[in-house]
């Protein structure tokens, strides 16, 4: 880490766990872990370790059964339901594996979709969308469809779209997942700009060591626990 590089990510003792009919089935055990501003880091672990939910959490879709996590200072595990989801919109960018684009809107129309829930007026929006678009190096296929555009051209669109807002963290899942390797390059390639030139921080769920190969930081996952990556299974 950077001397310049604070702390944005505290993770304290954080456990979780889901009911299945009556039992109680472990997730995550007793997590702490910090993430730096500017920090790409990689989540890497056998199915079922936990990897997803942390990711969640870290987002504010879910909720801890106990532990903290701060971001940026403030405690998102005392907000509630309002709250985190104002604080979620305003701060989390989200990539997912299979794009979660409306088809029949256009990437420019997928791309402003967040800004319509802020106050910003229909000129600022467009200006937004188009630097984000631009961003991601699709300013010319902005009128396209999602079923117009390739694999790693939608995936764009979906990181334009978790950029658009300026969110300081972007969660990704499984981002590169349904990529062939020229078109997850690509997009690794313009990750780690977010975080270099942009000043991002990136928290990636991967199981493609080769992804995770690219990040600044690898942190494994396994049976809920954070493991030496070096010991850990991967996948």
């Amino acid at each position: 880490m950077d001397k310049e590089d604070r702390i944005l990510v505290e993770i304290d003792n954080l456990s979780k766990s889901y009911r299945r009919g009556d039992q109680t089935i472990p997730v995550l055990n007793d997590i702490s872990l910090e993430i730096p501003e500017r920090d790409f880091l990689a989540l890497m672990g056998p199915s079922g370790s936990g990897k997803s939910t942390l990711l969640n959490l870290i987002a504010g879709l879910d909720r801890a059964d106990s532990g903290i996590i701060r971001v940026a200072g403030v405690l998102i595990t005392g907000l509630s339901e309002i709250e985190l989801a104002h604080w979620r919109a305003q701060n989390v960018g989200f990539i997912f594996q299979f794009y979660n684009l409306i088809p029949v809107l256009t990437a420019f129309e997928n791309v402003e979709l967040p800004l319509l829930l802020t106050d910003l007026p229909k000129r600022a929006r467009r200006e937004h969308v188009k630097t984000a678009l631009a961003l991601v190096k699709l300013d010319d296929r902005m009128d396209h469809r999602p079923g117009q555009l390739s694999g790693g051209q939608q995936q764009r669109v979906a990181i334009a779209r978790a950029v658009v807002t300026d969110p300081a963290i972007l969660v990704a899942d499984e981002p590169t997942g349904d990529l062939d390797r020229r078109s997850a390059d690509d997009v690794l390639n313009l990750m780690e700009r977010l975080t270099s030139d942009l000043g991002k921080t990136v928290i990636m769920v991967t199981h493609d060591p080769r992804a995770a190969e690219r990040a600044r930081t690898l942190k494994v996952l396994d049976k809920g626990i954070l493991a030496n990556a070096s010991e850990a299974p991967l996948a």
